[in-house]
């Protein structure tokens, strides 16, 4: 049998690598249009495996992360991957947020979210002796690591397997022939009996290559983050508690691997799918966002929480005020800019966010149409869950 996969981010070497290990006589074939693994999403997010305390109990995004992140820490140990458990407190500032954070604690319980604790303000300058707020949740388990290097493991593996990465190959023509699935760049064909589409910022696109249609969207923003100059700031993750209406967590202190801190992101629409930048622009890109069905009626719902974010985003002083609230030591002196990141946000036509995970099979066609953060966390779990899906 020869299995095709579309995308040499984490997820797709992540189902690359389980369906070695589960299809021993399969060829199995990478397909990336970058010219190294892990290019976009995978390459550019904060670096959190999250525990699960966010999760609706029973959504796939709650099973696949408890399941993800033991898978990772296993892996990370094997393999001699960095892999630290800093820990994370979610932070109510004000009474007002007592009662989310409760829900949040409850639904981290349902769970199965070990170690946690819930903080008075004193038990929180305990933990984290610059934060201030009301009270927060404690989770000790939330863990950084270096996604990029876990890719490339995942990459290794896959060749080690007898299987393929090829980069340099961008897919722009899907066509079923008979019941297999051929799968073409500008001057190269291959044909495979089955096809696995994990493309992330173009997932909705190439889904559509393969007649899987129309829709969830892709709707890109930018993270924009800041690093700290005083790093000892910070000892772990700090995070406010999320508003319920958005998939997005909201402005927090994220330690990194190599020491380092960053702060954010914010959320703002971004004018190219693959554009880390304010400059960039890709006018398909927008075109589609444009006029996608979905769009008109998001905007209108949360166009003033979009204009926030802009602000934001415009201006340091406001970015810095808003982690104030978190840290009140912190200066505007105390940051400077840091790479920013791209989520691919799916859209339904009706407006809505796409929370959980979403995959799709069509004929030998699998497609992966929504996988957000926890996507990179549960990526030895999503990958399980698709090849059980998917090959039985």
């Amino acid at each position: 049998m020869r299995i095709g996969v579309i995308g040499a981010g984490i997820l797709g070497l992540a189902v690359a690598r389980r369906l070695g290990e589960v299809r021993p006589g399969a060829e199995i074939t990478v397909l990336d249009k970058e010219d190294r693994v892990a290019a976009h999403q995978t390459g550019h997010n904060s670096g959190v495996a999250h525990a699960g305390l966010y999760y609706a109990p029973g959504s796939l995004k709650a099973t696949l992360c408890r399941q993800g992140i033991v898978l990772l820490k296993e892996y990370c140990a094997e393999r001699g991957l960095p892999y630290e458990e800093c820990g994370k407190v979610v932070v109510a500032r004000t009474t007002r947020e007592l009662e989310p954070l409760l829900e949040i604690e409850r639904r981290a319980t349902a769970n199965g979210v070990p170690g946690l604790r819930r903080l008075t303000a004193a038990g929180l300058r305990e933990v984290e002796p610059n934060a201030r707020g009301v009270a927060a949740l404690h989770s000790p388990t939330t863990a950084i690591v270096d996604f990029p290097a876990v890719a490339r493991s995942y990459a290794a593996d896959v060749v080690k397997a007898g299987g393929e990465v090829r980069l340099g190959f961008e897919v722009v023509r899907i066509a079923r022939r008979g019941d297999r699935v051929a799968v073409a760049s500008r001057d190269e064909e291959l044909v495979f009996d089955r096809l696995v589409i994990c493309a992330g910022l173009q997932s909705d696109r190439v889904a559509r290559l393969a007649g899987d249609g129309p829709g969830p969207a892709i709707i890109p923003f930018r993270g924009e983050y800041y690093r700290l100059t005083r790093p000892d700031l910070v000892r772990g993750l700090i995070y406010p508690v999320p508003d319920p209406r958005y998939p997005f967590l909201g402005v927090h202190f994220t330690r990194r691997v190599d020491g380092g801190v960053d702060v954010g992101p914010n959320a703002v629409l971004a004018l190219a799918r693959e554009g880390y930048r304010r400059r960039d622009l890709n006018l398909r890109d927008v075109r589609d966002t444009l006029t996608w069905p979905g769009f008109g009626a998001l905007a209108r719902r949360h166009w003033r929480t979009g204009a926030k974010e802009v602000y934001g985003s415009l201006f340091k002083p406001a970015f810095v005020r808003e982690a104030r609230s978190f840290v009140p030591s912190l200066r505007t002196s105390d940051v400077v800019p840091a790479p920013s990141g791209v989520r691919a946000q799916a859209i339904d036509p009706d407006g809505s966010l796409v929370d959980d995970f979403r995959i799709s099979t069509l004929g030998p066609v699998t497609s992966v149409r929504n996988a957000p953060s926890p996507g990179a966390t549960s990526s030895l779990a999503i990958a399980r869950h698709i090849v059980a899906e998917a090959f039985g």
